[in-house]
């Protein structure tokens, strides 16, 4: 699960601090989006206090982790006067709660650190809807943060192909990764559409 689990991130922090650094224009960053995504990394990455599986492993980790940080201040205090703000205006706690409650309804086991995983699963499965919901209510984005999100929720849709195929050939199964991976793609449904036919 470990491998599986550092897949699963991505490249959000490193994409977003390259962005950040090198774009003439910020406007389009979800500031909560990235909250959201490095609250995903922190609550997912605790078995580096516990748990060792390889150098590269760790260090992917650790970079991950820094890379989420460094982008959160990024927006929220070097480049806050381009900062969208004033639409970045999804209410996180309508995310938080109810993924906090079921974390602790649904998970593979009662324990803080298996919680806190099965958190940051969830969490991820919706930690975009601020960036979409900035982009809705903009109605429109930068293209490098359209292609973006394109490719990240292409990247979703075959993860999903990797666990069927997991599933026929190694009868591996993981309903909470699933469920979670499925309904993160389906928020992704109206943003490919408006993709495609604006011709993103």
């Amino acid at each position: 699960r470990s491998l599986g689990i550092l897949m699963t991130g991505n490249h959000h922090p490193s994409f977003h601090l390259h962005y950040l650094l090198f774009s003439p224009c910020r406007a389009g960053i979800s500031g909560k989006s990235q909250i959201l995504f490095t609250l995903v990394f922190t609550t997912r990455y605790l078995d580096l206090f516990t748990t060792f599986i390889s150098v590269y492993n760790t260090v992917m980790k650790v970079i991950f982790l820094i890379c989420a940080y460094i982008t959160v201040y990024m927006i929220y205090v070097k480049f806050r006067k381009t900062f969208d703000s004033e639409n970045d205006s999804f209410r996180l706690e309508f995310l938080l709660v109810p993924v906090t409650g079921l974390s602790f309804l649904e998970n593979h086991s009662f324990t803080p650190l298996e919680i806190l995983w099965t958190f940051s699963i969830y969490l991820e499965s919706v930690a975009i809807l601020p960036q979409l919901f900035m982009i809705s209510k903009t109605g429109e984005a930068e293209t490098i943060t359209t292609h973006y999100l394109f490719f990240l929720g292409l990247y979703r849709a075959l993860y999903i192909a990797n666990w069927v195929w997991r599933y026929y050939t190694e009868n591996f199964y993981d309903q909470i990764a699933v469920v979670s991976g499925v309904v993160q793609t389906i928020f992704y449904c109206d943003f490919f559409y408006l993709y495609v036919t604006k011709g993103r």
